[in-house]
């Protein structure tokens, strides 16, 4: 079984493949991807108040919903384009590496959110410092949140 850990460090491994990629010009995005990047940062909006992460003054719901509010939007994405989401923990990256594995690696935390949102409706308390990796993961200076800045084309 994996773990949030080889989740999370997958979800980098990914995302940084598929980002190398577009900066050495091996991917281009077409009109559709850029169109489905714009569209995930709209619909995953963190609605943090221009805060950086951890949100630690948030109620629990709210920080798990954010996390796993990513998942819902990654599986409509992939299916829009139709990409097939992968699981990331412990596998490397296929090459050349482009929209299905950067919304692979994106998907693999927000999947984690989901899954600690089950637990929490059954009153378990995920572990604090994994919900601020994740939220760091996703918001603030370098994470998810900027995805669109790391594109040049």
């Amino acid at each position: 079984m994996d773990t949030f850990a080889d989740r999370l460090d997958g979800g980098w491994e990914w995302w940084e493949a598929a980002v190398e990629e577009a900066q050495e010009g091996r991917w281009v995005r077409d009109a559709v991807e850029r169109h489905v990047i714009k569209d995930i940062g709209a619909a995953t909006n963190p609605l943090t108040g221009g805060r950086t992460a951890p949100f630690t003054e948030d109620a629990w719901h709210v920080r798990i919903g954010r996390i796993a509010n990513w998942a819902g939007v990654l599986r409509l994405a992939a299916r829009s384009g139709g990409w097939v989401l992968q699981p990331v923990a412990g596998r490397r990256p296929p090459r050349p590496a482009g929209m299905a594995e950067l919304l692979s690696g994106i998907y693999a935390v927000g999947e984690q959110g989901e899954l600690w949102m089950r637990q929490f409706l059954k009153g378990e308390l995920p572990p604090e410092g994994e919900i601020a990796k994740a939220e760091g993961f996703f918001t603030g200076p370098g994470s998810i949140e900027d995805l669109a800045l790391f594109f040049y084309d």
